[in-house]
């Protein structure tokens, strides 16, 4: 049945303490590391914006308080750029902050992705769908963007929708994994198990971070007992749904990059830094040149 609410929220997990990144992330939240110029932050802000989604939820921790600085206003450093005539720059730090409305909620125990999905709760409410979005996951597809794919699945079938990404099977141990019938692009979910073995993974289609979510999913995670790495898992809570036949997985179109690693963190900066026009010919040399 088709839904027939929209889509306005978007809830961001950001507590997570960026050990990956250490010591770089020790002062810097590493949703703020920058891919060219901008953080990554902005990109999955940016998607969720273009698909059409007006308030973002930051689930955070202590140490956080710089993400809600970006993208708040800073008249201190407006008025020293407009005094100096930057209006490039002043339209851009501008930006962030008329992108969407936004709230901040407190994660104070790292329990997992499922409890920081319902540490949202008194704020999306109970009688709405949202979308989560994962802020070290970028799906750059400008004109198309991913969480808006899960959108129109989710307009059109209700219950959950789960970004789906083609692994190599010996790596299925790092995602929520899913089980089901695709056709074409899409999938009908009918179960889900979050990092199994690759010799009982039901296939190779790996959720990755983006999620529409029913408001009913509160009370199931409320109701979630810890499961694998002893925290609440969203994927466990998305099982119950695959249960009754209310889950779908989208394998959207885009380029996905992982951020919250070293390595895919450079892949990110290297291929945004080549859609710049006024980059690429001098980065394409710097590529060149470093490969000898």
């Amino acid at each position: 049945m088709a839904a027939a609410q929209r889509v306005t929220k978007a809830v961001l997990p950001l507590a997570g303490l960026g050990t990956r990144f250490l010591p770089a992330s020790k002062a810097i939240p590493k949703e703020l590391l920058p891919l060219v110029d901008r953080p990554c932050l902005d990109y999955v802000i940016a998607e969720a914006v273009e698909a059409g989604l007006e308030d973002m939820v930051f689930i955070v921790s202590k140490g956080k308080g710089a993400i809600e600085d970006h993208f708040s206003k800073d008249p201190y450093l407006e008025r020293y750029l407009e005094e100096r005539d930057k209006s490039d720059l002043l339209a851009e730090v501008r930006r962030a902050a008329r992108l969407a409305r936004f709230v901040s909620v407190r994660q104070n125990d790292a329990l997992g992705l499922g409890h920081a999905v319902l540490t949202a709760r008194a704020v999306v409410g109970d009688d709405e769908p949202f979308a989560v979005l994962l802020g070290d996951d970028i799906i750059y597809n400008p004109g198309n963007p991913g969480i808006g794919q899960l959108i129109e699945v989710w307009e059109e079938t209700g219950g959950c929708v789960v970004a789906l990404l083609e692994v190599p099977r010996e790596q299925t141990y790092l995602y929520g994994i899913c089980d089901g019938t695709v056709q074409g692009r899409r999938m009908k979910v009918t179960g889900m198990v979050e990092k199994p073995d690759p010799a009982l993974a039901p296939s190779n289609l790996s959720i990755v971070g983006r999620y529409v979510l029913p408001a009913g999913i509160f009370e199931i995670l409320a109701q979630t007992r810890p499961g694998a790495g002893g925290e609440i898992q969203l994927t466990d809570a998305l099982a119950v749904l695959a249960a009754r036949g209310e889950a779908w997985g989208c394998l959207y179109e885009g380029r996905r990059f992982d951020t919250g690693n070293v390595l895919g963190w450079l892949e990110a900066t290297v291929n945004l830094a080549l859609e710049r026009p006024e980059l690429a010919p001098r980065m394409r040399e710097i590529l060149a040149a470093a490969r000898g």
